[in-house]
């Protein structure tokens, strides 16, 4: 990769250069992207620049003739959604710059995508959801395995806070101490930012004390807490070789690689679960069990109800399947 490869959205030196903007107001719009969004920017950025070097043309300027062959080839691999989000990353870039006509903005690729999309169709396929028959399997398999108490009273906990809170596996793996505050109810657990909060203003997610001690994310976590001797600092971790805690949060691509790990045990394709299916199953859940969608967005921290109609129609196919109905009235 050239040591300049014309990424501007990082330190936006079109911007800061300009004379009629004051620092407080650049400062603002530097801001008005989170750290993980300029970082998933940057890769994107990255793709398109080596295919253009691949393909010996000019990725800085670059001709919209350049960007519709670019994602006509990454269309063979990728879905729908993703061109569309690498489009959106190379134009917000090209925007940064300060060219005057940004080649994502031409007629011709929008042409070229809107092709792409009728040919490839925008459906998404998520992580399937872990439901709560899978995370009852999971735990009698737990019962029953030589795993270190330690190593299963973390991975329970997380399983539960992950199922429980729906949250992002970047917002699981990096849960401290601090942010826990436990009360006689349960306990809330502030997020001090996630991939919807782009402004930074964090939310609690309240998760309550439930009867059934076996699926309890808050004694799971006190139980957890007490264990390993945790007092401040990140609650998950990972661990050291002779098997003692490490001082720092595990990653979130470990929280994944602990999900597949337990789906396998229980007969299920590792390839189809991910720490999304966490989230997802809690979403699905509650819509199988008729909570309303106001209530499953405040857990789930949705700001769009788009996504959980999506879970709630998921969750009904069988139910409330036309088949059923016909069959049921006949027989």
């Amino acid at each position: 990769m050239p040591s300049n490869k014309h990424f501007y959205l990082r330190d936006n030196e079109v911007l800061m250069a300009s004379s009629q903007l004051s620092a407080k107001a650049k400062q603002s719009i530097i801001l008005s992207k989170s750290e993980n969004t300029i970082n998933a920017y940057e890769s994107d950025w990255d793709d398109f620049v080596y295919w253009c070097e691949l393909n010996h043309t000019s990725s800085f300027p670059a001709t919209p003739e350049t960007i519709a062959n670019y994602i006509n080839d990454l269309a063979d691999n990728a879905k729908a959604n993703t061109i569309s989000r690498r489009i959106s990353a190379i134009s917000e870039n090209f925007n940064a710059s300060g060219l005057p006509d940004n080649p994502c903005k031409s007629s011709l690729v929008k042409s070229a995508l809107r092709g792409i999309r009728r040919l490839k169709g925008t459906y998404q396929q998520g992580k399937t959801p872990i439901l709560l028959d899978d995370l009852e399997d999971i735990f009698q398999e737990m019962d029953t395995m030589d795993i270190e108490p330690i190593v299963k009273l973390r991975d329970k906990a997380i399983l539960l806070v992950g199922f429980m809170g729906a949250f992002r596996r970047s917002e699981l793996s990096v849960i401290t101490v601090e942010n826990i505050n436990f009360s006689p109810q349960g306990m809330e657990i502030f997020v001090e930012a996630s991939k919807a909060d782009q402004e930074g203003q964090g939310a609690v997610v309240a998760i309550p004390f439930i009867e059934n001690a076996e699926f309890c994310a808050v004694r799971a976590v006190k139980e957890w807490l007490r264990y390993s001797g945790i007092k401040s600092g990140p609650i998950f971790r990972g661990f050291t070789k002779k098997m003692t805690l490490r001082n720092t949060a595990i990653s979130d691509k470990s929280i994944a690689e602990i999900v597949k790990k337990y789906v396998a045990l229980i007969g299920l394709d590792p390839q189809m679960y991910g720490a999304h299916s966490l989230r997802h199953g809690f979403a699905t859940t509650a819509a199988a069990f008729g909570v309303e969608e106001r209530n499953i967005m405040r857990q789930t921290r949705h700001h769009s109800v788009n996504m959980v109609r999506r879970y709630i129609n998921e969750a009904s196919r069988f139910e409330n399947n036309a088949i059923n109905t016909i069959f049921k009235q006949r027989f």
